[in-house]
């Protein structure tokens, strides 16, 4: 009965699970825990500082909560959704008003953006240790770019997360397989085997396929401004999947987008706004400034400040050298994803193109060498970097790169997303000069986690080609480029430490204001734009408040019934800044009789009473 019965290792029928380095995730837990506590102690110390457009969204998301009102566009302009609103109106409902409040969805949205970015980077082909150094840069905190990721002021927090999982999903479609594609021997063995798998597996599909329709739809009804990198990676997907999208998956994307979109389309349809012209109008297109200005602030000032590398509120001169070498990574990268896009594939495997006429794309098992499975890793690099130089472009050519670039330089945020492309061909160097250990096949696999579902690997490692010099010179620029990167950005992250202490000094001034004026009875009060909403909203809609110029002269209203109960109260006050060209001219109206003022002042403020 047993003869010719050979019984087989254990380890033949069992293979063990490769061993992973577990050092670099864990170090990137903790860098990114400490990024994120880094966040929150701002938030407690009340930096970055807030305004009054910050206040007009926690105005929304206000009504919102008291079900008053469900507005789709940031009060009093027709463009800039208000998503962070609605985010953040569930918290408004349970603990009041407050900026604390307002900013806990965006410290999640910035946890959310470290943990995709990880995950891109290793699907895009990076090993554990290459997405440990993203997670740090990404980890580190200007003053700029502690503006973008915090201040729920109108489209800037959502839309870094949002473009990272816009790239995982496109990732994931392009290489995953579609059920419809399984061997027919494959397809029969797993029914047999495990029932509803197959269906299983369409369904998750087609929801990845809903996910990207509804994420790209959100992020052009919050901020048109990553348009760019939803059109390119939108391409990517289009040349990968074009006969999946004819039938259900177009559909369902479809579906999915107009979802998202939802409330742009609606309002577009019943007042016959376009979100896009009023954009342009707002990026000061018309106005005058010189291609040399737009120049320099779009090249030259806008690379630094957008990605972490400036002091608050300034480019040092010596922080501008990011710039230059900002322009040539994003050259360098664009033409490593287009070499490796371009790369042949093993002959053992022909007619397997991607984006070929024949509409074959990357599938498990189809290549065992990962060729097409880097192809797509490479074009979502080059997708990437198209959306990165296309925002870098349209910035540069308007006219605010030239009038204001300092403050304007946010516009540039979703420059993050392209973050783990633009390091690639420095850490390439790096490990083709040998200056850090190639990593084990068993324990860095490229792409997931998972074995047997990577997408793209590191660049291969020729040491002997071109010389063994050059190639060491190009990794040790590179890994100065790192270190510089890296120190710079440290450097800039101290400078907005620093500045914490005289912001929260300034909020606690702002706190007693309010308790003066409630302690005074005062429920309407005049005053400038940087003042108004952000009373408004803090005292949870208490004290309402008419914007007045320094002149006197009626001023811009985001919520227009805010002037009308100001102009309806003969007692309202007016409140303005100590030392500032309000106080002043209200000063001159100090006096003993009727018709005067008198003033109660508070430090840092003045307050202006009718006498009576």
């Amino acid at each position: 009965m047993t003869a010719g019965v050979r019984q087989e290792p254990r380890e033949a029928t069992r293979p063990r699970t490769p061993r992973r380095t577990r050092l670099p995730a864990l170090l990137a837990l903790l860098v990114g825990l400490a990024g994120v506590g880094y966040r929150l102690a701002l938030l407690l110390a009340d930096a970055p500082p807030t305004n009054s457009d910050e206040a007009t969204m926690g105005l929304a998301a206000l009504h919102i909560a008291r079900g008053e009102g469900f507005p789709v566009w940031f009060y009093g302009q027709a463009y800039m959704g208000t998503l962070e609103a609605y985010l953040a109106a569930p918290l408004v409902a349970l603990a009041g008003p407050s900026v604390l409040v307002l900013r806990l969805p965006t410290l999640a949205l910035y946890a959310l953006f470290l943990a995709l970015s990880w995950r891109l980077t290793r699907r895009l082909g990076g090993d554990r240790w290459f997405a440990l150094l993203v997670v740090a840069v990404l980890a580190l905190g200007s003053d700029r770019v502690i503006k973008n990721q915090l201040i729920a002021g109108g489209g800037y927090p959502e839309l870094n997360p949002a473009g990272v999982a816009l790239a995982l999903l496109t990732v994931s479609l392009c290489a995953g397989v579609p059920g419809a594609r399984l061997p027919r021997r494959a397809a029969a063995a797993e029914a047999a085997t495990s029932g509803s798998a197959t269906s299983g597996t369409a369904a998750a599909r087609l929801a990845r396929w809903a996910g990207w329709g509804l994420v790209s739809g959100l992020l052009l009804w919050a901020d048109p401004l990553i348009l760019p990198f939803v059109l390119a990676l939108g391409a990517v997907l289009a040349g990968c999947r074009r006969r999946e999208l004819i039938g259900r998956a177009g559909a369902v994307l479809t579906a999915g987008l107009v979802l998202g979109a939802a409330p742009m389309l609606l309002d577009s349809l019943r007042h016959g706004r376009d979100p896009l012209a009023a954009v342009l109008t707002a990026s000061g297109a018309d106005d005058a400034a010189s291609w040399g200005e737009r120049l320099y602030g779009g090249l030259v000032l806008g690379p630094p400040l957008a990605t972490g590398l400036c002091s608050p509120g300034h480019c040092a001169g010596w922080q501008l050298w990011w710039a230059p070498a900002f322009v040539v990574l994003l050259l360098l990268a664009a033409i490593t994803a287009w070499r490796a896009l371009r790369r042949p594939l093993p002959p053992a495997d022909p007619g397997h193109f991607p984006f070929a006429a024949n509409d074959n794309c990357p599938r498990s098992g189809d290549d065992p060498a990962g060729a097409t499975e880097r192809r797509v890793s490479a074009a979502v690099r080059l997708a990437l970097l198209a959306g990165a130089a296309a925002v870098l472009a349209a910035y540069t050519a308007s006219s605010a790169a030239g009038r204001t670039p300092v403050e304007s330089a946010r516009y540039l945020s979703v420059l993050a997303v392209a973050t783990p492309v633009l390091l690639w061909p420095l850490w390439t160097a790096a490990r083709r000069a040998g200056l850090w250990p190639s990593p084990r096949h068993d324990d860095e696999t490229a792409g997931s986690d998972r074995p047997g579902h990577h997408v793209g690997e590191p660049e291969p490692i020729h040491r002997e080609s071109g010389g063994r010099m050059p190639t060491l010179v190009a990794g040790v620029v590179a890994v100065a480029v790192l270190a510089g990167m890296l120190g710079t950005g440290a450097v800039a992250t101290a400078g907005a430490i620093g500045g914490v202490p005289a912001t929260h000094a300034e909020a606690d001034r702002h706190r007693a204001l309010v308790d003066t004026l409630g302690a005074l009875g005062v429920r309407h009060v005049r005053a400038g734009y940087w003042t108004c909403n952000r009373l408004t909203f803090v005292t949870g809609e208490d004290v309402r408040c008419a914007v007045v110029d320094d002149e006197l002269r009626p001023g811009f209203d985001r919520l227009p019934a805010y002037r009308r109960a100001v102009d309806a109260d003969p007692d309202a006050a007016w409140v303005a800044p100590a030392g500032s060209p309000l106080a002043a001219r209200l000063d001159a109206r100090l006096g003993p009789g009727p018709g005067t003022l008198r003033m109660v002042e508070v430090p840092g403020w003045r307050i202006y009473l009718p006498r009576r």
